[in-house]
Order: C-alpha cells, then structure tokens, then sequence
C-alpha cells in the first residue's frame, strides 16, 4: 500500500514570504502556508503568530515525514519482536 507521504516527495521545504510561510514539497507543490502578523504593537482583532512561531510550526511540520518513517520503523521492529 502507497503511504500517503509518497504523494508528496522529499525533501520539504520552507520558503518565506511578506506575511507567511509555505511548505513546499519536492516539486514545489505547496503543502501548507503559515500566516504570520509582523507589525509589533499593531491592533488586530484576531491574534495572530509572530513571525518566530510560524516559522518554528513550519519547520516542525517539515519534519513530519522523518517522524513518521521512524515510527513506523519502530512500529515494524515492535511486531518482529512480539512475533512468536
């Protein structure tokens, strides 16, 4: 079975924009965009990210498909050794 992260071939990478982040895989598909609020003291009736934590979320979903493929692998080393 294809795993779901095949559709989307590595490496990911984040790319910086005027107002936010997107993750783009491989092929320059974007996979997400992160907003960001970069004027400090300015009113906005919603809180947005700062520009750190956007970034941060961006690298942290960048890192999902290493995650994944460890515990998957983990996963796989569990069941060998409880096969008996």
């Amino acid at each position: 079975m294809r795993s779901t992260l095949d559709q989307f071939p590595l490496p990911w990478v984040v790319q910086e924009r005027s107002s936010c982040f997107v993750l783009h895989d491989k092929t320059s598909q974007p996979l997400a965009y992160i907003h960001f609020e970069d004027k400090s003291g300015r009113l906005s009736p919603i809180n947005q990210l700062t520009r750190d934590e956007a970034l941060r979320i961006a690298e942290n979903i960048a890192k999902l498909p290493e995650l994944l493929r460890k515990e998957e692998t983990r996963g796989r080393k569990l069941k060998l050794h409880t096969a008996d």
